[in-house]
Parts: C-alpha cells; sequence; structure tokens
C-alpha cells in the first residue's frame, strides 16, 4: 500500500492512537482516509472530513469508489441476495457511504451484497434537523471513542448529528466547544443548541429537555436540563461551561 487517499471498506474500524492502542474514534463504510505511513500491517493518517488522525489495521482500507448514498436509518443489514429471507453478510450503521451498482426488487446492489432501499438516501439529500438524528440513536449503548449506532460518546453523538446535517464539527467535546462560538444563555436555549462542561457536551432537544451520551445511563438519554445540570455538577463534571448554539457558517 501507497500513502494517498483510501476509503473505510469494513462497517466500522477503531482510530486508535497507537498501533493495537487506545480508541480515541471511529469511522465508518465509506470515509475517505488520507495515508501518509504505512508499517507493518499499520497505517496513519488523518480522517478527510474533521482531520482527525490516528492509526488503523491496513485491510480496512479499500481504494476510492464514488459514493452515491448513504444508510440513513439506525443500521441496515447487508444480504447476499436481493431477498430479505437471504443471509446477512453485514450490518451496516448509520452514515455509512456507498456505492450503488444497481437496483432489484427493492434492493440496491453494492460491492458486497444487497441493501434494502428504505434504509439508504441519495447523498445529495442531506438532514436537515440534528434532534431527529439524536433521536435515532436514543438508547444506543454508550461507548468510550463510539461513533456509531452500535456505541457511542458524547461528541461522538454530537459531531454525527451536526455533520449528518452539513454542519462542520470537530470530533472531541473541548474542540466543539471552542469551535461553536454563538454563545446563549440558559433561558434562550432551543432545539438544537449545544450544553457544555469540562469533558462532556449534550444537545437540546427544547428548552428544558437535553439528549447526551451519557456514563450516568450508559447509553443515549434524554433528560430534563435542570436535573443533569445539578447531578453533573455534584458527581460529574461540575459546573457547565456554556451554551452554543451550532451553525451551517461556523
Amino acid at each position: 500500500m501507497e500513502n494517498g487517499l483510501y476509503q473505510i471498506a469494513v462497517p466500522v474500524a477503531d482510530l486508535l492512537r497507537e498501533p493495537s492502542g487506545a480508541r480515541d474514534k471511529q469511522v465508518v463504510m465509506g470515509a475517505e482516509f488520507n495515508v501518509t505511513e504505512v508499517k507493518d500491517g499499520w497505517v496513519y493518517g488523518a480522517c478527510r472530513d474533521d482531520g482527525y488522525v490516528g492509526y488503523v489495521p491496513q485491510y480496512v482500507l479499500g481504494p476510492i469508489m464514488a459514493p452515491t448514498h448513504w444508510i440513513t436509518d439506525q443500521g441496515a443489514f447487508l444480504y447476499s441476495e436481493p431477498d430479505m429471507k437471504s443471509p446477512e453478510v453485514a450490518r451496516l450503521v448509520f452514515g455509512s457511504r456507498i456505492s450503488a451498482l444497481s437496483t432489484t426488487n427493492g434492493f440496491v446492489e453494492i460491492e458486497g451484497g444487497f441493501l434494502p432501499e428504505q434504509h439508504i438516501s441519495p447523498l445529495t439529500e442531506w438532514e436537515t434537523d440534528p434532534t431527529v438524528i439524536c433521536l435515532k440513536h436514543l438508547s444506543v449503548p454508550y461507548l468510550w471513542g463510539g461513533n456509531t449506532s452500535l456505541g457511542i460518546d458524547c461528541s461522538g453523538l454530537v459531531q454525527t448529528a451536526l455533520m449528518s446535517c452539513g454542519i462542520t464539527c470537530p470530533r472531541d467535546s473541548g474542540p466543539q466547544f471552542d469551535h461553536f462560538t454563538d454563545e446563549v444563555t440558559r433561558e434562550e436555549l432551543t432545539r438544537g443548541d449545544l450544553v457544555f462542561w469540562k469533558g462532556h457536551v449534550g444537545m437540546m432537544l427544547n428548552n428544558d429537555t437535553l439528549i447526551h451520551a451519557n456514563a450516568y445511563h450508559m447509553r443515549v438519554a434524554s433528560e430534563r436540563l435542570d436535573g443533569a445540570l445539578a447531578r453533573i455538577a455534584q458527581k460529574e463534571f461540575g459546573e457547565v461551561l456554556g451554551y452554543r448554539r451550532p451553525s451551517r457558517s461556523t
């Protein structure tokens, strides 16, 4: 393998701090990865969508195939034939990008199998409301460094929701806090606003309800903001850092 641009060719890959090391985030099928170093079966590089760097095993990468669609449901089974009774060969997750080859009997053929049309949308069709994406992940288990509908953490949920709506967003909560500079007050909070603590972030569903992936519930959960503020201040991350309103122009 030479240095250059590739894409993730497996359903989900961990991006590691070092070979066989700790997971920092996850990347899903179709995500582009710019390789700058290859050694002993590992590659080092950067995710093209957010610039996040790390190591992945060489085998998870494949050649660039122009994507045409993406998975817009929480998940989708890839079947061996265009038939829901045929054996499934993989489970793809929300946000995966795929290249459609043909359509047969309500199934889209991609390399390796067939996906039900109901689970995908053309790449030209962005989501418009990040809270809808958060709600699609409701009750997904908490996973440190997770970025998928199989497991996700607080900043992974926020990044997934915002980037699905075409809003640029860093991966971690600290850079997210620095990136979104449109401050609002507690009284001004509305649907889609972000609440930050030192080491944690959540998104508002309305003026008083927060949704966040968190280790207290060990899943994506919604709860009253006032209750979360009191508990988190006492037992977890301390007082709130601030409230931010994401913008497409950020």
